[in-house]
């Protein structure tokens, strides 16, 4: 292996919208996410539709649903 090209791992932590977070490696410091394994529809079987932008309401004014 080549000496000096690989990144620095830190100690981090991964914070979800829901509230849960996890401390783990990484190359990046304090990780925001919007789903994590507490929260994911196939973990919870609870269907959650995140709406960035308004695509959901675009989408159904494109294909009158």
């Amino acid at each position: 292996m080549k000496p000096k090209i690989h990144p620095k791992c830190e100690k981090t932590t991964i914070t979800c919208a829901c509230g849960a977070v996890y401390h783990v490696s990484s190359t990046k410091k304090d990780i925001k996410v919007d789903i994590c394994a507490k929260c994911h529809p196939l973990t919870t079987g609870v269907q959650k539709i995140i709406d960035t932008g308004g695509r959901v309401e675009k989408f159904r004014k494109r294909y009158g649903l």
